[in-house]
């Protein structure tokens, strides 16, 4: 059986939440397998491996998936994806052979608070805490030690504070696997007194007006593919928490997934 794309999203069509694994062909690859789906759904994280979980896994860390295996999981690598878990690997089956798995599980985050849904205003809120939290972001600070001094002297410029938590906690990836975080800002834009602190496939460019030293007060401006300037009166963290959770915003993607999560492109160390 050779293993394609089309492979993939049949087998993925086959799995039911919490309805048990599909234990796969012998003739599979499991690290294709396994990189394919992490083309798909970003690094994983890992469960079980030789047979030895994680003692950290827990409901927020994707342990449904071991649910079915009953202690026979051999190794197991997870991908949070809006309202489910997803997990491969390998795992003895209930006569004791080791096989190639795939198992979903359901993925609960809380709901999001009231004034993210309903735009309330509060200038006391800390919107990277919220941002974790619609997220369901339980991993350790990805990038903890970033030399923000160094960047902002390359740039000439100091960033906003909330941007630069935003990529020590988050690190590489993409929030719903669609709004990508720049690692540092780009500036092909700077002439036009934009830098561009993320972007999307559809060539949105999400950046920020560069107007005042204080960049805390800079707004988010969006440059679309077609070349128009969007203005929004807020700050980053606030504006990606919008766009998640507020079905009427202009860039919004709650109508694409009710459940949030941020696809991180690097392996757990």
């Amino acid at each position: 059986m050779e293993l394609t794309h089309a492979t993939v999203n049949d087998l993925l069509a086959r799995l039911v939440p919490g309805h048990g694994p599909l234990y796969l062909p012998d003739t599979l690859d499991r690290q294709e397998l396994t990189c394919l789906l992490a083309d798909r759904y970003g690094a994983p994280r890992t469960l079980v491996l030789d047979g030895f979980t994680d003692p950290t896994v827990d409901d927020s860390k994707g342990a449904a998936l071991l649910l079915p295996f009953e202690g026979r999981a051999v190794t197991i690598r997870a991908w949070a994806y809006g309202d489910q878990w997803i997990g491969t690997g390998t795992a003895r089956d209930p006569e004791g052979t080791e096989r190639l798995v795939l198992v979903a599980a359901h993925r609960a985050v809380p709901a999001p608070p009231e004034a993210a849904r309903n735009g309330d205003e509060d200038e006391d809120v800390d919107w990277l805490e919220r941002l974790k939290h619609l997220t369901g972001w339980t991993r350790p600070d990805r990038r903890p030690d970033v030399d923000w001094a160094e960047t902002e002297s390359r740039l000439g410029t100091a960033l906003p504070s909330d941007y630069r938590r935003m990529v020590e906690t988050f690190g590489e990836g993409a929030f719903d696997g669609f709004l990508g975080l720049n690692q540092e800002p780009w500036t092909s834009l700077r002439e036009d007194g934009l830098l561009i602190w993320a972007s999307t496939e559809h060539e949105n460019l999400y950046c920020w007006r560069t107007d005042g030293d204080d960049p805390d007060r800079w707004p988010v401006v969006i440059s679309s593919s077609d070349g128009e300037e969007v203005p929004f009166g807020c700050q980053t963290a606030e504006f990606v928490c919008r766009v998640l959770v507020e079905p009427h915003h202009p860039f919004t993607m709650a109508h694409f997934f009710d459940t949030h999560w941020f696809m991180t492109y690097r392996e757990d160390d």
